[in-house]
């Protein structure tokens, strides 16, 4: 199916959702933080930092306006599991050396995005789509700069003083699929359980424009039904979702993806105004593994992420976590 068919049906359903009335906490909603940081890795510059706040929905019946919208959009299953997904977030990318008031015109610049996101989730036990439009800012109206000083003022860190030089406000729009296939591989091994799950996925928007693929491997005692902990974009897919198997359960993970990328603000600079930019790389990969751990209706997972360079002239990969929290009400 062509891809402007695709999109044009995902924009249809996400303005039903925009419309819909606000989703209330009820049994097995979910909320999930993710915190993403180079400082794990004693570092401050590229992909600095990024937080991120979401609610997954209840389980919506199937006369719901939820369930009506995403059998509109032709990639989604007929049947299945669905749910609505609210988030809030901010990313903060800076150069090299945040001391410097003038950044080298070759490094990546500084730029902030904050936004929301409204999105659906299908899931039929063995396969996870997720539809998300995000809509938000880029440039000083963000307000990374402010959030960073502030950190850095409160840890005692460098002062950041580069900020001027940041990309400048445009609205910023990102329409994302993802789609992943959990134990598409399954097996079992002294006990434990183990599982690959692959994914496919998309992305188009001001933001960023690429197409990714990639896969995650799981091993574990009594492994919950979940596609991987949460994390930010662009990133393997990760989600909110998760069924507890009840009391105390674990798993070691391990993913890679590669990513095609024909846009990405934060390299290439503002769309339609100067700003900052640098020769953008058109494949990157990631390269991540952690551990989560679950009790009952709560799991906490931790991240170590590696990326290939994103841009010509990038002295060293990026490495950075991620700590996440996902609580099942």
């Amino acid at each position: 199916m062509p891809i402007a068919r695709c999109t044009l049906s995902a924009l249809a359903v996400l303005s039903v959702l925009l419309a819909a009335p606000g989703v209330r906490a009820g049994e097995n909603g979910t909320l999930s933080f993710v915190l993403e940081n180079d400082l794990f890795y004693d570092a401050d510059r590229h992909y600095t930092n990024g937080v991120r706040a979401t609610w997954l929905s209840p389980r919506r019946e199937r006369s719901s306006l939820a369930v009506r919208a995403a059998r509109l959009f032709p990639l989604f299953p007929l049947s299945g599991a669905v749910r609505t997904e609210y988030a809030v977030g901010q990313n903060m990318y800076t150069p090299t050396d945040i001391t410097l008031a003038n950044p080298p015109l070759d490094d990546r610049p500084y730029a902030g995005w904050t936004y929301a996101s409204v999105g659906l989730v299908a899931e039929t036990g063995r396969r996870l789509d997720q539809l998300s439009l995000s809509l938000g800012i880029v440039g000083p109206a963000s307000l990374a700069d402010e959030t960073q000083r502030i950190v850095h003022e409160i840890t005692g860190a460098d002062t950041p003083r580069g900020w001027h030089t940041q990309l400048r406000n445009e609205p910023a729009v990102l329409l994302a699929y993802q789609r992943s296939w959990r134990g598409y591989v399954s097996d079992t091994f002294h006990g434990l359980g183990v599982d690959v799950t692959p994914h496919l996925g998309v992305a188009l928007g001001n933001v960023f424009t690429y197409a990714n693929g990639g896969l995650t491997v799981r091993f574990g005692e009594r492994l919950p039904l979940d596609y991987g902990p949460p994390r930010i974009q662009p990133s393997l897919p990760g989600s909110g979702f998760f069924i507890p198997s009840g009391g105390f359960s674990w798993y070691l993970f391990a993913g890679v993806e590669g990513r095609a990328v024909a846009r990405n603000i934060f390299l290439d600079g503002n769309t339609f105004r100067d700003s900052r930019s640098v020769d953008r790389k058109v494949l990157v990969g990631d390269l991540q593994y952690g551990l989560a751990v679950m009790w009952d209706g709560v799991r906490l997972a931790y991240t170590h992420v590696m990326r290939t360079k994103e841009f010509d002239g990038q002295d060293t990969p990026t490495d950075f976590g991620a700590f996440s929290v996902s609580v099942a009400f």
